[in-house]
């Protein structure tokens, strides 16, 4: 009977996935502009409605992760270059709540960081874009694909999507910014 309700329970995670996530976003595909995700307040919401200039959006699976834990780093140290190229903000979205993701800021960035950590805490906003992959066997819930998305206003101006997600190969921040 337990091996029964696994094999049910992983077979809903994994269509509660597929059903919640769309194609997947690729240059041209606008960011989902009106999904709701919080930054600081488990109480407060806001979407990215309105968002102009160059950004960045760096999709992680989960905040305290090995790989996670190694790649935001070098978008905190690399922020300066960054914004010499351009990019008005860094955006890390994890489908993890509010204060994990608050924790997770305050491990990797003590001193402060312009960096902005959203929590995605429904997995609406990388659903939209096409980016969640069940990580059940892992994580214990559907997460993002590590991606990095370069937005141009709402429009995806490049796009990269690890094949592996436990793997950092082109999404690192020294990936990311000679495309700028």
């Amino acid at each position: 009977m337990a091996s029964l309700l696994a094999g049910a329970t992983k077979t809903a995670h994994s269509l509660a996935t597929s059903l919640l996530s769309a194609a997947e976003a690729k240059v041209g595909s606008t960011i989902p502009l009106k999904v709701p995700v919080k930054e600081d307040d488990a109480q407060k919401t806001f979407t990215f409605e309105g968002i102009k200039g160059k950004n960045i959006f760096v999709g992680v699976p989960g905040a305290f992760t090995g790989t996670c834990s190694a790649q935001v780093p070098g978008y905190i140290k690399a922020y300066d270059q960054f914004k010499a190229k351009g990019v008005e903000n860094i955006y890390v979205v994890a489908v993890n709540d509010v204060f994990v993701m608050k924790a997770w800021k305050e491990q990797l960035a003590p001193e402060g960081t312009p960096v902005h950590f959203i929590s995605d805490d429904q997995g609406a906003f990388v659903g939209a874009l096409g980016m969640l992959f069940d990580a059940s066997p892992l994580l214990g819930a559907p997460r993002s694909k590590r991606f990095v998305a370069v937005t141009q206003d709402d429009k995806i101006i490049h796009i990269a999507v690890e094949p592996n997600p436990a793997e950092l190969t082109v999404t690192a921040a020294e990936r990311i910014l000679p495309w700028l």
